[in-house]
């Protein structure tokens, strides 16, 4: 099969630019001794996730129970969850999961550590670190002070352990979160709980990773695809992204207008920093613009564009966040090249739970 053969829309998989941007950023870690712990989200492939492992990877980062339950179905054994687990039927299936693989969790309060404790004990403890609000202003607690607080609390219980720190910084903002996250250590170390990990993560910043001095793991995710939203962040260029929507031009209405068979439900609806306009990249049309997304239909506008397609020609969609269109298909069709090399199915599609 061939790529010109893929019905639309569908999900095509670069093999050749996922390889360079696995090698790439295991190659940088190595030189900087930080470990990765890639998240999962962006692929939603055990294959993926083990090719990331045989690189050198530590381990694999998921963020809702179904999704690791999918991975740990496929193999892999070594699982973060920086998630709040809450409610008597996740938490059961949490103690499922943590006798299956090697499992750590986070909390960021008394309550969900309140929780954790009265569900696990010391023949099968939970590991758990605390996640801090360095700057990007979702989970977390605010402080050290608060840090220690939760870190004594876990301690305390003997159906689980102690495991360290995360966070998930502010874009932009790596030299922050590792000053708070030195801060946070050092006052762990003072009240005689050293983490053993900690753990930061994002795409955006990975290359200047190496350069903090708290961070024991890093958490990185769309790397390994990239898309028009990393590049508007600064991480690479449209050249190194891996994932594409094979989309058809199924209508002409005005000279300057398109409509292609990918909407919404095919392309997602974010946006990716200025100067990128629109709902995606059309590779064979650079200065074509993505206006507006229904549910089956991407309008484009042509004006800008010397060459236009025409009805029945096929484009390709570089989106602007690869992690959602992952999440929206069944299936996705790994090629190299202009030949399909296998069709992959999503096994953590829609496991939100």
């Amino acid at each position: 099969m061939k790529t010109e053969d893929i019905d639309t829309p569908a999900v095509v998989i670069d093999l050749d630019k996922v390889d360079a941007n696995l090698k790439r950023a295991q190659d940088y870690a190595d030189a900087n001794n930080l470990p990765l712990r890639p998240h999962v989200k962006t692929h939603k492939l055990p294959e993926m996730a083990q090719k990331q492992m045989e690189l050198g990877a530590i381990g694999i980062t998921c963020q809702k129970i179904g999704e690791a339950d999918a991975m740990a179905d496929g193999g892999l054994t070594d699982i973060f969850l920086p998630y709040n687990i809450l409610g008597a039927s996740k938490l059961d299936r949490l103690a499922d999961l943590n006798a299956r693989v090697t499992l750590s969790v986070t909390a960021d309060s008394a309550a969900t550590i309140e929780g954790y404790a009265a569900r696990f004990d010391k023949d099968a403890p939970l590991t758990v670190l605390v996640e801090c609000d360095t700057g990007a202003d979702r989970c977390g607690v605010q402080t050290p002070e608060e840090a220690v607080a939760l870190a004594r609390q876990i301690d305390a219980a003997p159906g689980l352990i102690f495991g360290g720190l995360m966070t998930y910084p502010p874009k932009g903002g790596a030299d922050r979160a590792d000053a708070w996250l030195l801060r946070a250590k050092a006052a762990l170390e003072d009240a005689g709980l050293p983490p053993r990990v900690i753990s930061s993560g994002g795409t955006p910043d990975l290359y200047s990773a190496g350069e903090g001095s708290a961070a024991t793991e890093y958490r990185p995710g769309t790397y390994i695809y990239s898309d028009r939203m990393q590049v508007g962040f600064g991480h690479g260029t449209l050249d190194d992204c891996a994932l594409t929507v094979k989309a058809t031009v199924v209508s002409r209405p005005t000279p300057d207008r398109a409509v292609l068979d990918s909407g919404s439900k095919a392309l997602a609806a974010d946006l990716a920093p200025a100067p990128h306009k629109g709902h995606g990249h059309i590779v064979e049309y650079p200065d074509a613009v993505i206006t507006g997304l229904s549910e089956e239909h991407a309008v484009v506008d042509l004006s800008a564009c010397a060459d236009k397609p025409e009805v029945g020609d096929a484009v390709r969609v570089i989106p602007n966040h690869a992690c959602v269109v992952t999440n929206l298909f069944d299936r996705v069709h790994l090629v190299r090249g202009d030949k399909v090399d296998r069709v992959a199915d999503i096994t953590s599609r829609g496991k939100l739970q």
